[in-house]
Parts: structure tokens; sequence; C-alpha cells
């Protein structure tokens, strides 16, 4: 459900966006905001989508905002783990109907941006990275046919096969050389992938997720290379949409469960009402099946909080989740506590671990959390 004000940063890279000089901008920890681009003349969702594969995979220009987003925890042999992240953002520039017919191969109107995090969890160490781009001109871009991709220069996912992907990206002395492979089918989220934000007309996103992809291949960090295997889960959504009047920002859940079962949470922040605040999940049964939840349905605490040394927020740090009619307690754990992107945006989205029962039997898990709007409120931002 996330991640719409991030795509609002990639315009501020102006000679990117106004083609003065075509070329590609790497930021580490520290970046530029800018501003959004006019919503006008780009489709909204609704419900009732029919959802065709690979094609939809692939990019949908006709909304202004989309995103392929991979998280994952890994580990090597002898038990070192690592978190990762490694996330596309293609940004409208102005709706289809709006862009003239030009010569040039960079007027596409549209801007990329990816952003790479790395979680060391042995070392306790982390490290993020981001890029800008124009799509024009092969640069960086999306395809559903013949086979998925998204690049963005070399930082790349390519469908190498039925449900197999490679994935590679490499940003100062980190590096992710990986081969994810879905044994079960893309997930669609929320009403059958429409995905409800709020209230307000348009505040929706289509949503499809692959949530739990075999991983196996080599991470680098700090001049070292290692075998890991793991799993990762893989969120695509694409929407003209915003925060309703009065959110500030949201927690998101991404759970891979020892029993086969996957879970997805997020809920939108209300600055002043806490009956304002938006809750909503999916729970992905072993069997494929899902069960959308609601406000009602499930239940979400914060145990602990930390304050970044960094940036000064202070963010919920600790989770214990329940679902009354499931039977499931879980219990929610940050691998490490310092996983704050200070990127265009500054954001928490860090490895975690699970711990808890369904029934009364054990269960256990790993999964990944984003945090927005507790560094500085979402609203206004797009």
């Amino acid at each position: 459900m996330r991640r719409w004000w991030l795509l609002v940063m990639i315009v501020a890279v102006l000679g990117v966006w106004l083609g003065l000089r075509p070329r590609t901008v790497q930021t580490a920890q520290g970046g530029l905001v800018g501003l959004p681009a006019n919503p006008a003349g780009f489709a909204q969702a609704e419900p009732g989508r029919t959802f065709t594969f690979p094609r939809d995979h692939g990019p949908h220009p006709e909304f202004q905002t989309e995103w392929w987003y991979y998280t994952g925890n890994l580990k090597t042999e002898d038990g070192r783990e690592f978190g990762y992240q490694l996330t596309f953002f293609r940004r409208g520039l102005a709706a289809l109907t709006e862009i003239p017919e030009r010569a040039s191969a960079w007027a596409d109107g549209q801007v990329y941006m990816a952003h790479l995090a790395l979680s060391d969890v042995g070392a306790g160490g982390f490290s993020a990275f981001e890029r800008f781009s124009r799509g024009g001109a092969g640069l960086a871009g999306a395809q559903g046919e013949p086979g998925f991709a998204v690049w963005l220069e070399d930082w790349r996912v390519e469908q190498v096969g039925e449900g197999r992907y490679n994935m590679n990206a490499r940003a100062g002395e980190v590096s992710l050389a990986l081969t994810l492979e879905d044994s079960q089918g893309p997930v669609l989220q929320g009403e059958e992938g429409f995905s409800r934000k709020g209230h307000g007309q348009g505040n929706a996103s289509y949503y499809i997720s692959q949530t739990r992809l075999r991983t196996a291949g080599t991470v680098g960090v700090g001049g070292e290379t290692f075998a890991v295997m793991g799993e990762s889960w893989m969120d695509h959504e694409f929407s003209t949409s915003a925060l309703g009047e009065g959110q500030v920002g949201w927690d998101w859940f991404a759970l891979q469960l020892s029993d086969g079962s996957e879970l997805m949470l997020f809920s939108l922040r209300h600055a002043d009402d806490p009956q304002k605040t938006v809750y909503s999940g999916t729970l992905i049964r072993p069997d494929g099946s899902t069960r959308v939840l609601g406000r009602e349905d499930f239940s979400l605490e914060a145990t602990d909080t930390w304050r970044s040394p960094h940036s000064g927020a202070e963010y919920p740090s600790g989770w214990v989740v329940r679902l009354p009619e499931e039977g499931v307690e879980l219990r929610i754990e940050p691998k490490i506590a310092d996983q704050e992107l200070r990127l265009s945006f500054v954001y928490w989205e860090g490895a975690v671990r699970v711990s808890g029962s369904r029934y009364g039997q054990p269960l256990s898990g790993q999964g990944y959390v984003e945090l927005t709007g507790y560094a500085s409120s979402m609203q206004g931002q797009f």
C-alpha cells in the first residue's frame, strides 16, 4: 500500500527531468526532495479490474505512480544473516495524452528512482543507496512481455524462465546477485487486486504481490562475498493516488510464517484521530487462498520504540499482532534497530524476525516492516 511519496522526489533531479543532459544520478544516505507532478489526466484505480500475467507485472504508464518492491531475508550456510531491499519506482510527469510527440529518445515522460539497501545482521551494519534516471533511451524502464524486467542502469530484475528471476545490483561496497523462484504465482491484495487506502475518490491502488520467492545467490559487503539462501517478497502497485486529509504516514508489514502462510498488514495513521486510521491486510494461507482483513480483524500494538541518532525520529521498534478469529498471536522484533534510510526522504525499512503461536502451536517467521511519517509528515508531499 505504500511508497507513493517516494516517487515525488524523483522530479527534483532537474537535469534528468528537463532532459538538459541525459544521465543517472546516484546518492548514498542523503539526497534531494522534489515536487509532485500534476495528476490531471492520469487513470485512477477502480474496483473490477481483470489482471493478465505476465503483462500486468510490467508498467502501466496510464497511472501516475508505480513501483516494484523487493525485500528478503537471507542466510549463509554458517548462519550469518542479511536483509535486503531493492526497489524501482516509476513516476509519470504528465499523462500520456499530454505528452507531445518528439523525436528525442529521452522524451517518454517517465522518471525512475531506485533504492538499494542491505542489512548485515551479524555485523550490525546497514547501507542504503539511491539512483534517479529518465525512462528514455533504455537507461531505465520496465516491461511485462515477452518476459518481465525492470531496471535502472545496472540495477536490474529480469525474468529468465517460468516464475524465475535474476536480480543484480551494486553500489559502493554492496552487491546483490540473486535468483528468485516463485512456485505459487501472484497474489491479488485487497479486493481482487483493488486496495483501498481511504474513502476519497481514487484513494486506492492496484496491488499485486509475490509473497514467497525462494532465493539463492551471493551478497557482497565490505569487500567480502557470501553465498546465501532465503526467501524474498515482491510488491507491485500502480495508482494515481495520495494520502487522505489528515493522514501523515503508515506502518506496513510483510511476514512469511513457518506454517507456510504469509501476512500483509498496513495502517495509514491519522494525525489527530486514531479512529480515522485506516487498517487493512491480507492473510495468504498455505494452499494459496486468501482472507482480506479489516480494522475489526486484527490488532497491532507497538511494544517498544527506537530513536534515530541520525534524524532524531522516534519509531516503533517491536510489535504484537493478533488475529483472534485465526487464533494467531505474533511478536515482531527488528533484526537491527538502525535500518533507517536517509535518502531523498527519511524512513525506516528493515528485516524483522517473528515468533508466536497459532491456536497454541508454536509459530515463527521473518519479514520486512516499513515505517513512514515519523521523521516528518507525508501530508503535502504528494
